[in-house]
């Protein structure tokens, strides 16, 4: 294995942080924003028994995950290269029942990846933050300069038209996370 997938998914425990965010059995429909090597797509598929749709800009990171899905026999995850932010996720609206966006907040417009996950889940669906905390003594993550604290993320959920449900998910030894529902319409 690829020796920066180890060093990453050394951070997680990701069956304990997914169950936490509120990924389990009813989700249907799981679009993973920036899912890298496959690091939550894949638990999460075996998590959820419906479809994942593992999304990245970056074709070295999808063809690692289409590799760690066929090593772990997954048909349930697809595995797609696209540039969300600037063409979306190609999914319809209302399609989904949970998004993940991990470590990928620290972007120039969060609020355009947040409103795109609004548009693709499901009334109730919910959507799942996680990023680093705001500590320079982590020891990788986004630049101190573009880094956002809870906060942020916090006021960028609601302004993405999301309720803020799980406000702040302390994630040891060097992450947080929030989970936001859209609203019944």
């Amino acid at each position: 294995m690829d020796t920066s997938s180890e060093r990453w998914e050394a951070f997680f425990n990701p069956l304990t942080v997914l169950s936490e965010l509120g990924i389990d059995n009813k989700c249907r429909k799981i679009i993973d924003f920036g899912c890298g090597y496959g690091t939550f797509a894949i638990p999460a598929a075996q998590i959820s028994h419906g479809i994942v749709y593992a999304i990245d800009i970056d074709d070295e990171f999808i063809a690692e995950c289409m590799r760690r899905v066929k090593e772990n026999g997954l048909k349930t995850v697809k595995c797609m290269q696209r540039d969300f932010v600037l063409e979306g996720v190609g999914l319809p609206a209302n399609e989904a029942n949970y998004a993940m966006l991990f470590n990928i907040l620290h972007a120039e417009d969060p609020i355009a990846i947040l409103k795109e996950a609004y548009r693709v889940l499901l009334p109730l669906g919910k959507v799942g933050i996680i990023h680093w905390n705001y500590d320079t003594s982590t020891p990788r993550g986004p630049s101190m300069k573009i880094r956002p604290r809870p906060e942020q993320c916090q006021e960028w959920i609601k302004l993405a038209g999301f309720n803020l449900i799980k406000p702040h998910i302390n994630i040891p030894p060097y992450h947080y996370g929030i989970v936001g529902q859209k609203p019944q319409v």
